[in-house]
C-alpha cells in the first residue's frame, strides 16, 4: 500500500482496536478514549469495515477478539510503541550521546575560550566528537545551513537574521608591553600610544576596523606586525618597543606567563559582543540545546571572570 493510501485511512482506528482488545468492552473503551458509548460503537463499525473482519464476538457482557483481531494487535505492538516514543517528550542524556558536532569559530575563540569549556563538555558527554571549522564571516549563513555547521562563535560583523544568536559576553581590547618597554612603568597616554610601533593579533572578527574607527580623528599608529599568533609579536618585542594589541582575555592568559605588562587603551573603545549563533533548524534539537547551554555558561563565565581578575573593571 502506498503512503498516500495510508494517509487517507484513519489510523486512529488502530489505537481504538488496541484499547478495545485491552478493555474487552465498548463502554470501558469509550471511557478510556473520552467518547460516548454510541460514538465508540460507531468506531467499532468503522474498524470492521476497514479491516473486513468482525474483530469481536460478544460473550455475555464482554467482547472476545477474533483471531484476526489478535493478529493485528500483535503486529501493532512494535509500531505503536515506536510511535509513542516519537511523540513523547525527548529526555536528553548527554552521557548517552554519540553525536558529531561541527562548530565554526575564530582563531580568538579557539585559543582563548573554547579550550576551557571542553573539560565540562567531555565530562558530561564523553562519547561525542567535535570538529572546529574556520569561521567565514561572508559565508556565515551558508556555513550554518548548507555546509552543515551546527553553531558558530564569533563577533558578527553584519546582521545575522534569520540566524539565532545568544551573547557570550562583552570583550574589550588591551595592550601588552614587554617589561623592559619604556612605557612599562608609566601610564599609557594617547600621544605615546600613537608614537610607538604596534603589533596586532588578528582574531578574524573585524576588531582592527573597530580600533581604526575609534581613532578616526587621529594619525594612524605605525602597524609593524599583524599576525594570527602572539609568538610572532613576542619574538620582536625583545628588540623593538612594540605595543601589542590583544583581546582582554588573551591578555589574561599570556601576560604573567610571558612577563608582559597589561595596559588599558588610552582612548574610549566600546567592548564588542561575542556571540554564539545557530541556524533555526537546530533550535529545538535536544543535543544542540545541551551543547549551546554548556558553551554559553562556560564561555560567559570565563570572559567575565578574566577581565575582573585582571582588575581592569570594577
Amino acid at each position: 500500500m502506498d503512503l498516500e493510501e495510508i494517509y487517507r485511512r484513519d489510523l486512529n482506528l488502530l489505537i481504538a482496536l488496541k484499547v478495545l482488545i485491552e478493555e474487552g468492552s465498548v463502554s470501558k473503551a469509550a471511557i478510556r478514549l473520552s467518547l460516548s458509548q454510541s460514538a465508540m460503537s460507531r468506531v467499532l463499525t468503522r474498524l470492521r469495515d476497514l479491516l473486513n473482519d468482525p474483530l469481536f464476538i460478544r460473550q455475555g457482557q464482554g467482547l472476545v477478539p477474533t483471531e484476526r483481531a489478535l493478529e493485528l494487535n500483535q503486529a501493532l505492538q512494535g509500531p505503536l510503541e515506536n510511535l509513542r516514543q516519537v511523540l513523547s517528550p525527548n529526555v536528553f542524556n548527554p552521557a548517552e550521546c554519540s553525536q558529531h558536532f561541527t562548530i565554526a569559530t575564530t582563531d580568538y575563540a579557539m585559543q582563548t575560550i573554547l579550550p576551557f569549556a571542553l573539560a565540562r563538555i567531555y565530562q558530561e558527554a564523553p562519547n561525542i566528537s567535535l570538529e572546529f571549522a574556520p569561521l567565514q564571516h561572508e559565508q556565515l549563513a551558508q556555513q550554518l545551513s548548507a555546509d552543515g555547521c551546527d553553531m558558530a562563535i564569533c563577533r558578527p560583523t553584519k546582521p545575522v537574521a534569520p540566524l539565532a544568536k545568544d551573547s557570550l559576553g562583552l570583550v574589550s581590547v588591551f595592550c601588552l608591553l614587554a617589561k623592559h618597554h619604556p612605557l612599562a612603568n608609566k601610564e599609557l597616554t594617547l600621544k605615546e600610544y600613537l608614537a610607538y610601533p604596534h603589533a596586532m593579533i588578528a582574531i578574524s572578527d573585524g576588531v582592527k576596523s573597530l580600533l581604526d574607527e575609534a581613532l578616526s580623528d587621529q594619525d594612524k599608529p605605525q602597524l609593524l606586525l599583524r599576525a594570527y599568533h602572539l609568538e610572532a609579536a613576542l619574538a620582536i618585542s625583545e628588540q623593538v618597543p612594540v605595543i601589542i594589541t590583544v583581546p582582554a582575555d588573551l591578555a589574561y592568559l599570556v601576560a604573567e606567563k610571558n612577563q608582559l605588562v597589561v595596559k588599558p587603551l588610552p582612548f574610549e573603545f566600546k567592548p564588542f559582543d561575542y556571540s554564539l549563533l545557530w541556524h533555526p533548524r537546530c533550535e529545538h534539537s535536544a543535543p544542540q540545546i545541551w551543547l549551546r547551554n554548556v558553551i554559553k555558561q562556560e564561555c560567559s563565565r570565563l570572559i567575565s571572570k578574566r577581565v575582573q581578575d585582571m582588575g581592569l573593571v570594577e
